[in-house]
């Protein structure tokens, strides 16, 4: 079931949805800045963010106050191509003056185990996020959380052996985690996508219905029709 408080947005096109996207960021980039000196952002994985990267990295801003999370990472080496912080720092990160030390990367390279552990240290949990953007899957899932599997959802990121999308190892923040947040941002683009949206609509048991927002939820979708 969507959440109470959801902002539900449709495009016109992929283009469209990229630039609200990107400007909804900057715009709450810069309201946390103001309010509080900082901007903590969940990246998420997967294509649909691509190109928003690629606008967030033309933008002439300043990101040294940007601090950058995952909420999943798939468990291969430090410099694969499909690690989801190789994707957003070859596109964006690397494009931009955001400090290194800004840039907390997912340790998948120790292993789903290890790395879950090992992230589950960097995380503060009393240090609620500014912004978790996430996808939807085909199946239903976010980040590596996937229908009908279960999680210890008492802690902040957990390990995944079983994921049914290759790699089967990975490593995931969990919906309560997820959930510490001002605000959520799902990208969601394409007919693919409309099942399992149509699912979470009426309520059926997906991950993404276990997500919430201290403030609120915005939906952006073009072509789910």
């Amino acid at each position: 079931m969507l959440q109470e408080k959801t902002v539900f947005l449709s495009f016109n096109s992929q283009e469209d949805l990229d630039s609200k996207a990107c400007q909804f960021i900057m715009e709450r980039a810069e309201l946390a800045i103001r309010e509080k000196g900082s901007f903590l952002i969940v990246l998420s994985g997967g294509t649909t963010p691509v190109n928003v990267y690629k606008l967030l990295a033309k933008e002439q801003i300043n990101f040294e106050k940007w601090h950058i999370y995952f909420g999943d990472e798939r468990c291969f080496p430090l410099n694969h191509l499909e690690r989801n912080s190789n994707i957003a720092g070859s596109i964006w990160l690397s494009k931009v003056n955001i400090p290194k030390t800004n840039i907390f990367i997912i340790p998948a390279e120790l292993g789903n185990i290890d790395g879950s552990l090992s992230y589950e240290k960097i995380l503060d949990k009393n240090k609620p996020f500014d912004l978790v953007m996430l996808g939807l899957g085909e199946d239903g899932h976010i980040a590596s959380l996937f229908p009908n599997q279960k999680w210890d959802n008492s802690k902040q990121v957990i390990s995944v052996s079983n994921s049914p999308k290759a790699p089967s190892h990975r490593i995931s923040l969990t919906p309560s985690r997820l959930s510490n947040t001002e605000e959520v941002l799902f990208l969601i683009s394409g007919k693919n996508k409309s099942y399992a949206f149509n699912q979470w609509k009426e309520g059926n048991d997906l991950p993404a219905s276990l997500i919430s927002a201290k403030n609120k939820i915005s939906i952006m979708s073009y072509d789910l029709i």
